[in-house]
């Protein structure tokens, strides 16, 4: 049984049980989650709203960070505090969409100052598919997205902008996430997203494919205005997995489970670079040929993407999309891939300042390390969820409570469980008992 699974049994048990023992005892009411922020970078904690994770302006990412946090809490079997869930859902807009921050909830989101962010909306939906219990906003954020789908199948970041990889990756792991079919969530010209996704892959024939020598099986962002594709390292981690099928919480790997190895796409022939088709073999030939190029890349580098800032020539180590990367890689089976690279994260944790107080870093670092099977409260030594919990609400419950609570109950159901069940009958037989003596004298 899947740790997820095993904890729905075990609430869903004590439900029952709490329910059954209502004759002869109450419920204590719950601890109110206390909040641990940090010290702020650029607002003070009390400018900042309730709930909210990270202490940095949220002005162009509260909706993101805050939906990592939450993937994040959830993938480490802990359960987020109500009001960081409350926090989240409070920011979506009548329509169903989210912004990436409303600093106002309670009025009504105006295109102007709140547009709508198609990529906040599908992570906001994924992080509160997979915490729970919210489900007409997932519903809502849901059929906002498809209301908004291009004619090619994809997305782009805003309604009616052009569709680019990254975006419609995001769609692609919101429908998986809400257990809709990707293939079959089709626009009106017919598209849908795996159309709309492979059309963003430098194959042999692709325009732009001359200009980067061995960087077929990337994907581009988008074609520049004359259709040409551009490799690009963060746009070809999303592609991946979304080609996949999967969303920004896929299942870790079995203990047993084999290196799947990575096999690059060759072109071989002039037909080959003439053909212009897409990958052979459909889209997981796609995430395949995809994978192939980052390991490629990511072995060139010692382990890492490389990034150059604005403004300057001097490349750096682009941490976020090597994080990114290794999800990816692990989604698709390629372990030994995924490792080295996790291995070089956690080689390199402290030179990345974003890795200390930024909830949506430490979030990224969290889903790696479960991505590949290994403990997703911590990388290298470092404990990640303690970093993560000190930027925002505490959880309402801790990994470790769970396996606290599995540990005292040798099986399924507590032994104090059976010691209320013997209360509730033995209370259920003093009522049957004294009805049967009123019966008799009268």
């Amino acid at each position: 049984m899947s740790p997820r699974r095993r904890r729905a049994t075990v609430l869903t048990a004590a439900t029952v049980l709490s329910a059954a023992a209502a004759p002869v005892a109450s419920a204590a009411p719950a601890a109110p989650a206390t909040s641990v922020a940090a010290s702020p970078a650029r607002a003070t904690t009390s400018e900042l709203p309730d709930g909210l994770y990270g202490t940095a302006d949220p002005k162009y990412n509260g909706v993101w960070r805050q939906s990592m946090a939450l993937l994040a809490l959830d993938g480490a079997e802990a359960v987020p505090a109500r009001k960081a869930v409350d926090w989240l859902t409070g920011q979506q807009c009548a329509d169903g969409s989210f912004a990436a921050y409303r600093a106002e909830p309670g009025k009504k989101c105006d295109p102007d100052d709140t547009p709508a962010d198609v990529n906040a909306t599908a992570l906001a939906v994924q992080a509160l598919a997979a915490v729970g219990g919210r489900s007409d906003a997932v519903r809502e954020g849901l059929e906002w997205l498809v209301s908004v789908q291009n004619k090619d199948g994809g997305w782009g970041f805003a309604p009616q902008a052009d569709s680019d990889a990254n975006s419609t990756s995001l769609v692609i792991g919101a429908l998986h996430a809400t257990g809709r079919d990707p293939a079959k969530t089709t626009a009106e010209g017919g598209g849908s997203p795996y159309d709309a996704l492979l059309s963003f892959q430098l194959t042999c024939g692709s325009k732009g494919i001359e200009d980067a020598p061995g960087a077929q099986g990337a994907f581009t962002y988008k074609p520049d205005k004359k259709g040409r594709l551009a490799p690009n390292n963060d746009a070809t981690a999303a592609a991946v997995l979304a080609a996949l099928g999967e969303g920004a919480l896929p299942e870790p790997p079995a203990e047993n489970a084999k290196n799947t190895p990575v096999t690059p796409l060759k072109c071989a022939s002039s037909a080959d670079q003439e053909s212009g088709e897409g990958v052979p073999g459909g889209r997981k030939a796609a995430a395949g040929a995809g994978a192939a190029h980052l390991a490629a890349t990511l072995k060139k580098n010692g382990g890492h993407f490389t990034s150059v800032a604005p403004g300057s020539s001097d490349e750096r180590p682009d941490y976020a999309n090597t994080a990114d990367a290794v999800v990816a890689l692990a989604a698709g089976g390629h372990r030994d891939a995924a490792a080295a690279s996790l291995s070089w994260l956690a080689d390199n944790l402290d030179k990345w300042d974003k890795a200390r107080k930024d909830p949506a870093a430490i979030s990224s670092l969290m889903l790696a390390s479960r991505a590949t099977g290994g403990d997703p409260t911590q990388l290298g030594g470092t404990d990640l969820l303690s970093r993560l919990n000190h930027t925002g609400p505490k959880p309402a419950k801790m990994p470790e409570d769970e396996a606290a609570e599995q540990k005292d109950s040798g099986a399924t159901i507590p032994i104090w469980a059976f010691v209320l069940i013997g209360l509730a009958v033995g209370a259920g037989f003093g009522i049957l008992l004294s009805g049967r003596r009123k019966r008799q004298q009268s």
